[in-house]
Protein backbone atom coordinates (compact mmCIF):
# COMPACT_ATOMS: atom_id res chain seq x y z
CA UNK A 1 0.00 0.00 0.00
CA UNK A 2 2.90 2.52 1.18
CA UNK A 3 4.30 1.74 -2.33
CA UNK A 4 1.21 2.50 -4.35
CA UNK A 5 1.03 5.93 -2.73
CA UNK A 6 4.49 6.86 -3.67
CA UNK A 7 4.09 5.59 -7.01
CA UNK A 8 0.79 7.64 -7.28
CA UNK A 9 2.59 11.07 -5.72
CA UNK A 10 5.17 10.72 -8.45
CA UNK A 11 2.96 10.52 -11.09
CA UNK A 12 1.35 13.73 -10.11
CA UNK A 13 3.96 15.52 -9.43
CA UNK A 14 5.42 14.71 -12.99
CA UNK A 15 1.89 15.46 -14.19
CA UNK A 16 2.25 19.19 -12.49
CA UNK A 17 5.66 19.36 -13.80
CA UNK A 18 4.86 18.58 -17.65
CA UNK A 19 1.95 21.47 -17.40
CA UNK A 20 3.92 23.91 -15.94
CA UNK A 21 6.86 23.74 -18.62
CA UNK A 22 4.43 23.34 -21.36
CA UNK A 23 2.12 26.54 -20.77
CA UNK A 24 4.06 28.78 -19.25
CA UNK A 25 6.81 31.12 -20.39
CA UNK A 26 9.95 32.18 -18.47
CA UNK A 27 9.93 36.25 -17.30
CA UNK A 28 11.79 38.65 -19.22
CA UNK A 29 14.77 40.06 -17.58
CA UNK A 30 14.01 42.87 -15.68
CA UNK A 31 16.24 46.58 -16.88
CA UNK A 32 19.25 47.26 -14.49
CA UNK A 33 19.34 50.32 -12.50
CA UNK A 34 21.97 52.74 -13.31
CA UNK A 35 22.65 56.29 -11.59
CA UNK A 36 22.78 59.45 -14.16
CA UNK A 37 23.70 63.23 -13.93
CA UNK A 38 24.22 66.18 -16.06
CA UNK A 39 27.70 66.99 -16.77
CA UNK A 40 29.37 69.52 -14.25
CA UNK A 41 29.62 72.80 -16.43
CA UNK A 42 32.21 74.78 -15.08
CA UNK A 43 35.56 77.15 -16.07
CA UNK A 44 38.54 75.54 -16.28
CA UNK A 45 42.51 76.14 -17.00
CA UNK A 46 44.69 73.90 -19.11
CA UNK A 47 47.71 73.49 -17.22
CA UNK A 48 51.21 71.72 -18.23
CA UNK A 49 53.02 69.67 -15.74
CA UNK A 50 56.60 69.60 -16.02
CA UNK A 51 59.20 68.70 -12.70
CA UNK A 52 62.24 70.58 -11.72
CA UNK A 53 64.70 71.95 -9.20
CA UNK A 54 64.69 75.20 -7.10
CA UNK A 55 67.95 76.82 -7.63
CA UNK A 56 69.43 79.90 -5.27
CA UNK A 57 69.06 83.56 -7.16
CA UNK A 58 72.59 84.26 -5.88
CA UNK A 59 74.92 81.85 -4.45
CA UNK A 60 78.42 82.97 -3.17
CA UNK A 61 81.34 80.82 -1.83
CA UNK A 62 83.25 83.14 0.89
CA UNK A 63 87.07 83.25 0.96
CA UNK A 64 89.02 85.77 2.86
CA UNK A 65 90.93 88.31 0.30
CA UNK A 66 94.32 87.67 2.30
CA UNK A 67 95.95 84.98 3.85
CA UNK A 68 96.56 84.43 7.44
CA UNK A 69 95.43 82.80 10.93
CA UNK A 70 91.62 82.43 11.76
CA UNK A 71 91.48 84.61 14.82
CA UNK A 72 87.59 84.50 15.52
CA UNK A 73 84.06 83.15 14.15
CA UNK A 74 80.98 85.39 14.56
CA UNK A 75 77.77 83.51 13.18
CA UNK A 76 76.21 80.43 13.78
CA UNK A 77 76.39 77.63 11.35
CA UNK A 78 72.94 77.78 9.34
CA UNK A 79 71.76 81.70 10.54
CA UNK A 80 70.37 84.26 8.39
CA UNK A 81 73.40 86.42 7.54
CA UNK A 82 73.13 90.34 6.13
CA UNK A 83 74.61 91.93 3.42
CA UNK A 84 78.04 93.25 5.22
CA UNK A 85 77.67 91.50 8.84
CA UNK A 86 80.88 90.18 9.96
CA UNK A 87 81.92 86.72 9.63
CA UNK A 88 85.18 85.85 9.81
CA UNK A 89 88.29 87.63 11.63
CA UNK A 90 91.59 87.13 10.94
CA UNK A 91 94.78 88.05 12.56
CA UNK A 92 95.30 91.38 11.76
CA UNK A 93 98.93 92.10 12.73
CA UNK A 94 100.86 91.45 10.26
CA UNK A 95 98.74 93.45 7.89
CA UNK A 96 99.22 96.52 10.50
CA UNK A 97 102.83 95.70 10.42
CA UNK A 98 102.86 96.20 6.52
CA UNK A 99 100.72 99.45 6.68
CA UNK A 100 103.49 101.20 8.99
CA UNK A 101 106.07 100.19 6.46
CA UNK A 102 104.10 101.71 3.73
CA UNK A 103 103.38 104.59 6.12
CA UNK A 104 107.18 105.10 7.11
CA UNK A 105 107.79 104.44 3.09
CA UNK A 106 105.48 107.64 2.40
CA UNK A 107 107.76 110.00 4.71
CA UNK A 108 110.89 109.17 3.47
CA UNK A 109 109.46 110.11 -0.27
CA UNK A 110 107.98 113.33 0.71
CA UNK A 111 111.10 114.29 2.22
CA UNK A 112 113.04 113.48 -1.02
CA UNK A 113 110.72 115.70 -2.27
CA UNK A 114 110.97 118.25 -0.37
CA UNK A 115 115.19 118.63 -0.52
CA UNK A 116 114.48 118.26 -4.38
CA UNK A 117 112.34 121.02 -4.66
CA UNK A 118 114.50 122.71 -2.42
CA UNK A 119 117.38 122.46 -4.67
CA UNK A 120 114.97 123.04 -8.26
CA UNK A 121 114.73 126.21 -6.63
CA UNK A 122 118.50 127.21 -5.42
CA UNK A 123 118.96 126.10 -9.27
CA UNK A 124 116.89 128.09 -11.12
CA UNK A 125 118.12 131.05 -9.16
CA UNK A 126 121.75 130.56 -10.01
CA UNK A 127 121.06 130.10 -13.50
CA UNK A 128 119.97 134.16 -14.06
CA UNK A 129 123.72 134.82 -12.66
CA UNK A 130 124.96 132.09 -15.14
CA UNK A 131 126.43 130.40 -12.18
CA UNK A 132 124.62 126.77 -13.09
CA UNK A 133 123.97 125.48 -17.01
CA UNK A 134 121.08 125.04 -18.35
CA UNK A 135 121.18 121.00 -17.96
CA UNK A 136 122.07 121.02 -14.03
CA UNK A 137 118.43 122.94 -14.11
CA UNK A 138 117.05 120.48 -15.93
CA UNK A 139 118.18 117.68 -14.12
CA UNK A 140 116.98 118.83 -10.71
CA UNK A 141 113.60 119.57 -12.36
CA UNK A 142 113.65 115.83 -13.01
CA UNK A 143 114.56 114.83 -9.88
CA UNK A 144 111.50 116.89 -8.46
CA UNK A 145 109.16 114.75 -10.28
CA UNK A 146 111.18 111.28 -9.38
CA UNK A 147 110.46 112.66 -5.95
CA UNK A 148 106.11 113.20 -6.72
CA UNK A 149 105.96 110.07 -7.95
CA UNK A 150 107.80 108.65 -5.33
CA UNK A 151 105.27 110.11 -3.08
CA UNK A 152 102.33 109.31 -5.34
CA UNK A 153 103.89 105.34 -5.18
CA UNK A 154 104.02 105.23 -1.72
CA UNK A 155 100.34 106.57 -1.16
CA UNK A 156 99.12 103.66 -3.47
CA UNK A 157 100.84 101.35 -1.64
CA UNK A 158 99.27 102.66 1.96
CA UNK A 159 96.19 102.72 0.06
CA UNK A 160 96.73 98.76 -0.83
CA UNK A 161 98.06 97.95 2.71
CA UNK A 162 95.09 99.81 4.29
CA UNK A 163 92.89 97.00 2.35
CA UNK A 164 94.68 94.19 3.42
CA UNK A 165 94.06 95.30 6.95
CA UNK A 166 90.01 95.84 5.97
CA UNK A 167 90.27 92.57 4.04
CA UNK A 168 90.81 90.32 7.49
CA UNK A 169 87.57 91.07 8.65
CA UNK A 170 85.73 88.80 5.97
CA UNK A 171 82.07 90.08 5.69
CA UNK A 172 79.29 89.03 3.59
CA UNK A 173 78.92 89.93 0.21
CA UNK A 174 75.25 89.37 0.15
CA UNK A 175 72.05 88.60 2.39
CA UNK A 176 70.97 85.20 2.67
CA UNK A 177 71.38 81.45 4.87
CA UNK A 178 74.62 80.90 5.82
CA UNK A 179 76.10 77.32 5.70
CA UNK A 180 78.53 76.01 8.38
CA UNK A 181 81.89 77.02 9.19
CA UNK A 182 84.74 75.01 7.11
CA UNK A 183 87.39 76.58 9.08
CA UNK A 184 87.59 76.57 12.95
CA UNK A 185 90.06 79.27 14.46
CA UNK A 186 93.66 78.65 14.90
CA UNK A 187 94.20 77.43 11.46
CA UNK A 188 95.96 79.31 8.46
CA UNK A 189 94.05 80.33 5.41
CA UNK A 190 94.98 81.31 1.94
CA UNK A 191 93.39 84.14 0.28
CA UNK A 192 93.18 86.81 -2.60
CA UNK A 193 92.32 84.63 -5.68
CA UNK A 194 90.10 81.64 -6.76
CA UNK A 195 92.02 79.35 -4.75
CA UNK A 196 91.97 80.34 -1.33
CA UNK A 197 90.26 78.03 1.32
CA UNK A 198 86.40 78.38 1.06
CA UNK A 199 85.61 79.53 4.70
CA UNK A 200 81.83 79.13 4.15
CA UNK A 201 78.78 79.37 1.95
CA UNK A 202 75.88 81.79 1.71
CA UNK A 203 73.03 81.38 -0.67
CA UNK A 204 69.88 83.92 -1.21
CA UNK A 205 66.71 82.40 -0.01
CA UNK A 206 63.79 85.32 -1.27
CA UNK A 207 63.20 85.14 -3.98
CA UNK A 208 64.39 81.15 -5.12
CA UNK A 209 64.31 79.94 -8.78
CA UNK A 210 62.58 77.01 -10.15
CA UNK A 211 64.58 75.48 -12.74
CA UNK A 212 63.13 72.94 -15.81
CA UNK A 213 63.55 71.70 -18.70
CA UNK A 214 60.88 71.79 -21.36
CA UNK A 215 60.23 69.68 -24.36
CA UNK A 216 60.93 71.75 -28.18
CA UNK A 217 56.88 71.54 -28.97
CA UNK A 218 56.20 72.84 -25.53
CA UNK A 219 58.47 75.55 -26.24
CA UNK A 220 56.64 76.30 -29.82
CA UNK A 221 53.29 76.91 -28.59
CA UNK A 222 54.53 79.11 -25.34
CA UNK A 223 56.55 81.11 -28.06
CA UNK A 224 53.59 81.28 -30.27
CA UNK A 225 51.47 82.69 -27.60
CA UNK A 226 54.13 84.83 -25.82
CA UNK A 227 53.50 88.10 -28.41
CA UNK A 228 50.21 88.38 -26.92
CA UNK A 229 50.61 87.54 -22.88
CA UNK A 230 52.10 88.70 -20.51
CA UNK A 231 54.71 86.14 -17.87
CA UNK A 232 53.17 82.73 -17.74
CA UNK A 233 52.25 81.74 -14.59
CA UNK A 234 53.62 78.25 -12.52
CA UNK A 235 52.00 76.81 -9.43
CA UNK A 236 54.49 74.46 -7.72
CA UNK A 237 53.71 71.80 -5.29
CA UNK A 238 56.43 69.52 -3.31
CA UNK A 239 56.72 66.12 -2.64
CA UNK A 240 55.00 65.25 0.25
CA UNK A 241 51.97 68.21 -0.61
CA UNK A 242 48.74 67.26 -2.60
CA UNK A 243 47.96 71.04 -3.60
CA UNK A 244 49.87 73.45 -6.30
CA UNK A 245 49.91 76.37 -3.74
CA UNK A 246 53.29 77.65 -4.59
CA UNK A 247 52.92 80.24 -7.01
CA UNK A 248 55.47 81.99 -9.41
CA UNK A 249 56.23 83.42 -12.72
CA UNK A 250 58.29 82.32 -15.88
CA UNK A 251 61.30 85.01 -16.06
CA UNK A 252 63.71 82.84 -18.32
CA UNK A 253 64.13 80.75 -21.44
CA UNK A 254 67.68 79.36 -22.10
CA UNK A 255 68.83 80.68 -25.91
CA UNK A 256 68.96 77.46 -27.70
CA UNK A 257 67.46 74.27 -27.38
CA UNK A 258 69.88 71.00 -26.59
CA UNK A 259 70.68 69.18 -29.55
CA UNK A 260 71.13 66.25 -27.72
CA UNK A 261 68.00 65.94 -25.56
CA UNK A 262 66.04 68.04 -27.19
CA UNK A 263 64.77 70.45 -24.21
CA UNK A 264 65.22 73.86 -23.38
CA UNK A 265 65.89 75.08 -20.03
CA UNK A 266 63.43 77.13 -18.15
CA UNK A 267 63.41 79.56 -15.08
CA UNK A 268 60.90 80.72 -12.53
CA UNK A 269 60.46 83.42 -9.69
CA UNK A 270 59.21 82.26 -6.75
CA UNK A 271 58.52 84.33 -3.75
CA UNK A 272 60.25 82.40 -0.51
CA UNK A 273 59.41 85.21 2.44
CA UNK A 274 59.70 82.87 5.25
CA UNK A 275 62.99 80.71 3.51
CA UNK A 276 60.88 77.06 3.57
CA UNK A 277 61.80 76.05 0.13
CA UNK A 278 65.60 75.43 -0.32
CA UNK A 279 67.70 75.17 -2.87
CA UNK A 280 68.55 71.59 -4.54
CA UNK A 281 64.81 70.71 -3.58
CA UNK A 282 62.37 68.75 -6.27
CA UNK A 283 58.97 70.70 -7.40
CA UNK A 284 56.32 69.07 -9.69
CA UNK A 285 55.43 72.44 -11.28
CA UNK A 286 52.14 73.32 -13.79
CA UNK A 287 51.94 75.74 -16.07
CA UNK A 288 49.16 77.61 -17.41
CA UNK A 289 47.81 77.51 -20.59
CA UNK A 290 45.53 80.31 -22.48
CA UNK A 291 42.88 81.69 -20.14
CA UNK A 292 39.84 80.27 -18.69
CA UNK A 293 37.25 78.20 -20.85
CA UNK A 294 33.86 76.92 -19.81
CA UNK A 295 33.83 73.02 -19.77
CA UNK A 296 31.96 69.89 -19.44
CA UNK A 297 33.26 67.31 -16.51
CA UNK A 298 32.18 63.91 -15.74
CA UNK A 299 33.83 61.42 -13.04
CA UNK A 300 36.77 59.53 -15.29
CA UNK A 301 35.57 56.46 -14.28
CA UNK A 302 31.91 57.23 -17.04
CA UNK A 303 34.73 57.37 -19.55
CA UNK A 304 35.21 53.92 -22.06
CA UNK A 305 37.50 52.77 -24.57
CA UNK A 306 35.27 51.25 -27.31
CA UNK A 307 38.15 50.58 -30.07
CA UNK A 308 40.29 54.09 -30.89
CA UNK A 309 37.85 55.88 -29.51
CA UNK A 310 36.41 56.95 -25.95
CA UNK A 311 33.04 57.28 -25.44
CA UNK A 312 30.41 57.86 -22.68
CA UNK A 313 27.33 56.08 -22.11
CA UNK A 314 23.82 57.76 -21.59
CA UNK A 315 20.47 57.33 -20.95
CA UNK A 316 17.98 58.71 -23.59
CA UNK A 317 14.80 59.77 -22.63
CA UNK A 318 12.47 56.39 -23.17
CA UNK A 319 15.27 54.73 -21.28
CA UNK A 320 17.71 53.41 -23.98
CA UNK A 321 21.36 53.74 -23.48
CA UNK A 322 23.30 55.19 -26.10
CA UNK A 323 27.42 55.55 -26.70
CA UNK A 324 28.45 59.14 -27.31
CA UNK A 325 32.14 59.48 -29.16
CA UNK A 326 33.58 62.55 -26.80
CA UNK A 327 37.01 64.14 -26.84
CA UNK A 328 38.73 64.05 -23.36
CA UNK A 329 41.22 67.01 -21.82
CA UNK A 330 42.91 66.47 -18.43
CA UNK A 331 41.45 65.44 -15.06
CA UNK A 332 40.52 68.62 -12.98
CA UNK A 333 39.22 68.09 -9.04
CA UNK A 334 39.33 64.61 -9.89
CA UNK A 335 36.89 65.31 -13.28
CA UNK A 336 37.71 64.79 -16.66
CA UNK A 337 36.79 67.74 -18.72
CA UNK A 338 34.85 66.50 -21.68
CA UNK A 339 35.72 68.84 -24.81
CA UNK A 340 33.39 67.79 -27.28
CA UNK A 341 30.67 65.14 -27.89
CA UNK A 342 28.38 65.83 -24.87
CA UNK A 343 25.75 68.49 -24.46
CA UNK A 344 25.21 70.18 -21.12
CA UNK A 345 21.08 67.93 -21.01
CA UNK A 346 23.14 64.82 -21.54
CA UNK A 347 22.24 62.04 -18.80
CA UNK A 348 25.43 60.85 -18.24
CA UNK A 349 25.76 56.85 -16.51
CA UNK A 350 27.86 57.64 -13.20
CA UNK A 351 27.11 54.55 -11.70
CA UNK A 352 26.19 51.10 -12.71
CA UNK A 353 27.76 51.00 -16.35
CA UNK A 354 28.87 47.66 -15.54
CA UNK A 355 25.51 46.22 -16.31
CA UNK A 356 24.94 47.30 -19.81
CA UNK A 357 25.85 44.79 -22.08
CA UNK A 358 25.19 46.90 -25.49
CA UNK A 359 23.91 50.38 -26.41
CA UNK A 360 20.51 50.01 -26.63
CA UNK A 361 19.64 48.16 -23.59
CA UNK A 362 17.24 49.43 -21.68
CA UNK A 363 17.90 50.70 -17.82
CA UNK A 364 16.29 52.17 -14.79
CA UNK A 365 17.64 55.44 -14.68
CA UNK A 366 18.33 56.83 -11.05
CA UNK A 367 19.76 60.88 -10.37
CA UNK A 368 22.57 61.42 -9.03
CA UNK A 369 25.17 64.59 -8.96
CA UNK A 370 28.46 65.13 -9.92
CA UNK A 371 30.66 67.27 -7.71
CA UNK A 372 34.57 67.77 -7.95
CA UNK A 373 37.01 65.57 -5.63
CA UNK A 374 38.59 67.81 -2.56
CA UNK A 375 42.18 66.80 -2.23
CA UNK A 376 43.32 65.05 1.08
CA UNK A 377 46.47 65.51 2.50
CA UNK A 378 48.76 62.81 1.37
CA UNK A 379 47.37 62.07 -1.46
CA UNK A 380 48.22 62.66 -4.64
CA UNK A 381 46.96 65.79 -6.45
CA UNK A 382 43.92 65.04 -8.58
CA UNK A 383 44.81 67.74 -10.95
CA UNK A 384 46.96 66.25 -14.36
CA UNK A 385 48.21 68.10 -16.95
CA UNK A 386 46.47 68.43 -20.63
CA UNK A 387 48.00 66.85 -23.10
CA UNK A 388 48.62 70.02 -25.39
CA UNK A 389 48.08 73.31 -23.73
CA UNK A 390 49.81 76.73 -23.91
CA UNK A 391 51.67 79.24 -21.90
CA UNK A 392 54.21 81.79 -22.47
CA UNK A 393 57.92 82.78 -21.93
CA UNK A 394 58.81 85.49 -20.57
CA UNK A 395 61.35 86.71 -22.73
CA UNK A 396 60.37 84.77 -25.67
CA UNK A 397 60.33 86.70 -29.09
Amino acid sequence: MRTVKIAVASVMMSAALYGCSKGGEAPAPQAPPVTVATPLARQVVDWDEVTGRFEATRSVDVRARVGGYIQAVHFKDGDFVRQGQLLFTLDPRPAQAALASAQAQLSQAQAQLTLARSEFARAEGLLASQAVSQAEVDSKRGAVAQAQAAVSAANAAIRARQLDVEFTRVTAPIAGRVSDRRVDPGNLVGGGSSAGDVLTTIVSSSPIYFVFDGSEALALKYQREARTGGPAPIRIRLQDEASYDRVGTLDFTDNAIDSASGTIRLRAVVPNADGFLKPGMFGQAQLAGGGAYQALLVPDSAVATDAARRVVMVVNADGSTAARAVQTGPLVDGLRVIRSGLKPTDRVIISGGQRIQMPGMKVQPKNGTIAPVAPKAGDAPVTQAAPASSASFANAG
